[in-house]
């Protein structure tokens, strides 16, 4: 029997941490005056969807209140990872789930801080203050 390469590829995606490890700086999407850098892991342009890795300075912020166009989820890999606002703590291995159109922030990276954070669909309404036109790419909520 005779095994054609081409059904065996699949869709699914896999990652290990030591894959993570190899990554160049500029694979990261950088927010230097904040304090944070970005690599996606997963972004689907048609719906705005995506799963990303943020890695956090110590002091790393967002320094605003603000609202997501979508449900945002996070989990704490490691850190201590704070919104200051409701005094919300983010800790290895804690999940944290933001509701769409609810106001938070700002937000306080008390030590190196690594988070996996989701949104099921568009980030924004509008662009952020902390955000370019390069970084918000195609997570504005199309009118």
């Amino acid at each position: 029997m005779t095994i054609n390469p081409e059904t065996m590829k699949s869709l699914e995606v896999l990652i290990h941490a030591a894959d993570l490890k190899d990554l160049k700086d500029e694979d990261w999407i950088d927010y230097p005056d904040y304090g944070f850098r970005q690599y996606f892991l997963h972004k689907n342009p048609d719906t705005g969807a995506s799963i990303a890795l943020l890695e956090y300075d110590k002091g790393g912020t967002i320094p605003t209140k603000h609202t997501h166009a979508s449900n945002q989820f996070m989990y704490c890999l490691e850190g201590d990872y704070e919104y200051t606002d409701s005094g919300l703590r983010l800790r290895p291995g804690s999940f944290y789930m933001n509701p769409k159109d609810h106001p938070h922030g700002p937000t306080l990276a008390h030590e190196r801080s690594v988070l996996i954070e989701i949104y099921d669909g568009p980030h924004y309404y509008e662009k952020p203050e902390y955000h370019t036109d390069e970084t918000i790419g195609d997570f504005l909520a199309k009118e």
